[in-house]
């Protein structure tokens, strides 16, 4: 890690009432006697002019001093806040560059100072990235979670996990270590009945962590069908505004239209493409091919296809007929929803399988939303949850698999406590990368360089 002071504009761009400029290293003194024209109080804002190399003041404001260890890096930290327009901001930057050249400072990378909290200890890993999720937040129930996570009661819970996980596994290696005094710890210990009780805790963790990928994830929902079918107008319809054009004319939606809307607190990323029809036996200009084109690319890579039928052409024998060869195309690894459109100008039956709504009054928009919360795995209730990223699950769903090859080796008549106490180290690892202390320094460097600049 490099330990020469960073400074950054911590501010997002723009003009604002108040611009925060960052520094953090260890012994920037200098940096604040340049700027300040005095030391500073630990921890107490104070007022006064920031000053340039022949004295001048560049502006007024408050400026802070956190004293390492004692600060969000767990270096010396100093933050200037001054009236927030751009060229005062540059101009405070380009001071503390300068009055820190002896001293090695440099521009921060992007989440530089939340990396060198991790790194010091102040955070772990996955509260480091719950910062960065807060920030990004889109839903008042993705805020709230991500601040759980950042108050650490995910990494509590993971370490809850850790600590059986641990435990488990020096039963198994100290009968490894002494076999010679027939201690049998694993009977005595109940081996399998602790490893079947951190089975069921793991799936308890890893069912509210899916609920919190979700959260942070959202869901890419496209919609999908033949020409005419509806799709701009229920886009219209659930996000509540006119987004798409709406016209009799088939083929009308030549690109995809995006809109992300909430439907209890989760993010669903709706997009409306192109109609669906042959490219090769129809008659499709060159623009609309490129549509579909680029419909098909992300219906292969959408979390939710909601296919759509048009109620008032379903008696059209060609239609329906092209309806079944698209409904075929559709991946069948992809959640798909068939929902039939235009309820208010004709009735399928009473059929409760067949989802009937009408976007253009709204009816069945509820039942709609309800399925595509339901086909996702979501429940009701954001209490407690925390918020989590797909490498979470997926770490998760490795300690899973390895405590589950434990499981099936300690059931043998003769286990092989070698092959037991090496899923259990690796279990270990897979959980511990979650917090950062089993983590590629790769992976950091990749988790990192997705956040802000200044945080």
């Amino acid at each position: 890690m490099s330990t020469n002071p960073i400074a950054a504009i911590a501010t997002a761009p723009g003009r604002g009432a108040v611009g925060i400029v960052r520094v953090s290293g260890i012994g920037i003194a200098p940096i604040v006697q340049a700027l300040c024209g005095r030391g500073l109080a630990p921890r107490e804002a104070t007022y006064l002019p920031f000053q340039d190399a022949k004295g001048n003041s560049i502006d007024s404001g408050l400026a802070l001093f956190f004293p390492a260890p004692h600060s969000y890096t767990g270096e010396d930290v100093l933050e200037l806040q001054a009236h927030g327009g751009a060229v005062v901001m540059q101009l405070l930057l380009a001071r503390c560059l300068e009055a820190g050249k002896d001293l090695g400072i440099r521009i921060a990378r992007a989440g530089e100072f939340t990396e060198r909290a991790f790194l010091n200890d102040k955070l772990d890993l996955a509260q480091a990235e719950a910062v960065a999720d807060l920030i990004d937040a889109s839903t008042e129930a993705a805020a709230r979670s991500a601040s759980r996570s950042l108050s650490g009661e995910f990494s509590q819970t993971i370490h809850v996990l850790r600590d059986a996980l641990i435990h488990l596994r020096m039963l198994v290696e100290a009968t490894l270590d002494f076999p010679e005094e027939d201690i049998d710890f694993l009977r005595q210990a109940d081996a399998r009945g602790q490893l079947q009780k951190l089975q069921t805790q793991l799936a308890a963790v890893m069912q509210r962590t899916t609920q919190g990928a979700l959260l942070r994830e959202g869901i890419k929902l496209v919609i999908a069908g033949q020409p005419n079918a509806g799709k701009s107008s229920l886009l219209n319809a659930l996000a509540g505004a006119e987004l798409a054009i709406v016209t009799p004319i088939a083929g009308t939606t030549r690109d995809v239209v995006q809109q992300t809307i909430q439907i209890e607190g989760v993010p669903v990323h709706v997009l409306d493409t192109a109609g669906l029809r042959d490219t090769n036996s129809d008659v499709v200009d060159e623009v609309e091919k490129i549509g579909i084109e680029r419909a098909w690319q992300h219906i292969e890579s959408a979390d939710v296809i909601l296919f759509l039928h048009d109620l008032t052409k379903q008696d059209d024998a060609s239609h329906a007929a092209r309806d079944v060869v698209l409904r075929a195309r559709l991946p069948t690894s992809r959640v798909i929803i068939d929902v039939w459109n235009k309820a208010d100008l004709k009735q399928l039956g009473s059929d409760p399988n067949c989802l009937m709504l009408s976007a253009k009054t709204g009816a069945g928009l509820n039942e709609l939303r309800a399925a595509i919360l339901k086909t996702v795995g979501w429940q009701a209730t954001t209490d407690g949850l925390f918020i989590a990223r797909q490498r979470h699950v997926h770490a998760l769903h490795g300690v899973g698999e390895h405590l589950e090859l434990a499981r099936e080796h300690l059931a043998t008549k003769m286990p092989a406590l070698e092959v037991i106490a090496e899923e259990l180290r690796l279990a270990l690892n897979d959980l511990s990368s979650i917090t950062g202390e089993f983590t590629p320094d790769d992976l950091l460097g990749e988790i990192f360089s997705k956040f802000c600049i200044g945080k």
